[in-house]
């Protein structure tokens, strides 16, 4: 009698204190664990920001107006950036990449044009990193810098005579 006394004891202080630990919190059962979601709900999405450009600010340097095509080493291939060119101002035409994967910052950027949206309101290649995608960024300002220079020789060629391309 007293081991099944001692045998019911057990098991109810055994399912009182399991019971009693998972009560009050979910996940890892620490009160100061969160988990992604619970942190989803606080955190800003750092890829939903506007990007404010200046209707005033123009590309640096003399430009030449035209379509320009530069390309720049992403994470894993070529990113190429199409420029258009019109009174010494920038429009991105388009954005893209060979061989980014989708697991990468970059791929999403380029994707959702928000590296489009940088090169504008930069009128250039001075654009913030974008997070996650650091190798990517420098590609993109590399093509930028591609397309530019070929819309300053082509107005240097222009300035004396000669065609651009």
């Amino acid at each position: 009698m007293k081991k099944t006394a001692a045998v019911a004891c057990g098991a109810a202080a055994l399912t009182l204190g399991l019971t009693g630990c998972s009560a009050g919190f979910e996940g890892t059962g620490s009160k100061d664990a969160a988990s992604a979601e619970q942190l989803a709900m606080r955190l800003d999405d750092p890829w939903d920001r506007e990007i404010a450009a200046d209707a005033q600010k123009r590309a640096e340097g003399e430009l030449r107006d035209g379509v320009y095509t530069g390309t720049g080493k992403g994470m894993e291939g070529l990113v190429t950036v199409t420029l258009l060119v019109q009174d010494n101002r920038i429009s991105c035409l388009e954005t893209t990449q060979e061989g980014e994967s989708q697991s990468r910052g970059g791929y999403e950027a380029v994707r959702d044009g928000t590296f489009a949206a940088l090169i504008e309101a930069a009128q250039g290649s001075d654009i913030d990193a974008v997070s996650g995608a650091t190798i990517t960024t420098a590609g993109i300002k590399q093509a930028v810098d591609d397309a530019l220079a070929q819309a300053e020789a082509g107005a240097a060629a222009a300035g004396q005579g000669g065609e651009a391309r």
